[in-house]
């Protein structure tokens, strides 16, 4: 074989690589360890503190069911705290939506948010309008743990550990992150860390909004919502074929952990718990003292008997 033949044969996987990771993983370079990446927004309360928590380690667990439980409990306050600060914006959104002109402070907000989910239209147009409401909405909380669950070991790999990472969200500047030991000679990505799994999760729901290969999934999304219905994790994996390399082996195994470990229920729970018509109880969410508050079965209101 030539030298020639031998370099191209070389040069090949590499741009394949490249392309695929262009593809599969978040690029949470501009939203990662920020604790002000929140765009100002007077109605988004202050996070908690609690959302600043490390990870735990689930690897302690011998018992699969224990570990499970504390997996999901630990995650589930997390993603409806990333989804109630997502409503609220949603909701200031529609606002701006119904006036007829914008303040120099609203048109910066939305150019923020335009510019933060990648909307390429006219500033305040109806077009800009619609796909903002489209990319600014929430992942339902079963597809949320079962990615977190599948990509992290239950908590337990090297990159959830070390780096607060529960989804392998790539990033792509020297020193961002972990660098994988397998890595491919010549990639040059590594495995984002975060200041806190919060950051994680609310960095995969804004990849899940923003990038291209999940287009499909907001679409699902979209017209769900249009019809007075909330997307399920099972019907929104369908737009998951581009995470994993692996494209319907992997959909249907994000499904079945869904189904296996019962996780509607955490679906339902949190449709019963936000109410978007409602804007102080997405307040009361959003900045709710203790994580607890936001499990199944308690109320926010429950943190004042707490408190004493």
């Amino acid at each position: 074989m030539s030298s020639g033949i031998r370099a191209l044969w070389l040069f090949v996987p590499l741009v394949v690589f490249g392309f695929w990771g262009t593809l599969h993983t978040p690029d949470p370079d501009h939203d990662r360890d920020d604790e002000t990446s929140d765009i100002a927004l007077s109605k988004l309360p202050s996070l908690p503190d609690w959302s600043r928590a490390d990870l735990p380690d689930f690897s302690t667990y011998r018992d699969t069911t224990e570990k499970k439980a504390a997996f999901f409990s630990f995650l589930y306050p997390r993603i409806v705290l990333a989804n109630s600060r997502i409503l609220i914006e949603r909701e200031y959104l529609e606002s701006l939506a119904g006036k007829d002109e914008l303040s120099k402070s609203e048109l910066t907000w939305l150019k923020s948010q335009a510019e933060r989910l990648r909307v390429d239209e006219e500033p305040a147009s109806e077009d800009m309008f619609r796909r903002l409401r489209n990319r600014l909405d929430v992942i339902p909380p079963s597809l949320v743990m079962a990615q977190a669950a599948n990509e992290s070991a239950w908590g337990t790999s090297r990159f959830a550990l070390r780096g607060n990472n529960l989804f392998g969200q790539w990033c792509f500047s020297r020193g961002c992150g972990l660098v994988p030991q397998a890595r491919v000679e010549g990639a040059s990505h590594e495995v984002a860390d975060f200041s806190s799994p919060y950051r994680s999760v609310r960095s995969y729901i804004q990849n899940l909004n923003r990038h291209p290969t999940y287009q499909r999934l907001r679409d699902i999304r979209l017209k769900a919502r249009n019809s007075g219905d909330f997307a399920s994790g099972s019907r929104l994996a369908a737009g998951l074929l581009g995470y994993s390399e692996r494209g319907e082996d992997y959909v249907e195994e994000i499904r079945s952990m869904i189904s296996y470990n019962n996780l509607d229920y955490y679906d339902e729970e949190f449709q019963n718990t936000v109410r978007e018509d409602d804007p102080q109880g997405l307040f009361q969410l959003a900045s709710a003292k203790q994580e607890k508050a936001l499990l199944p079965g308690n109320t926010v209101a429950d943190e004042t008997s707490d408190e004493g």
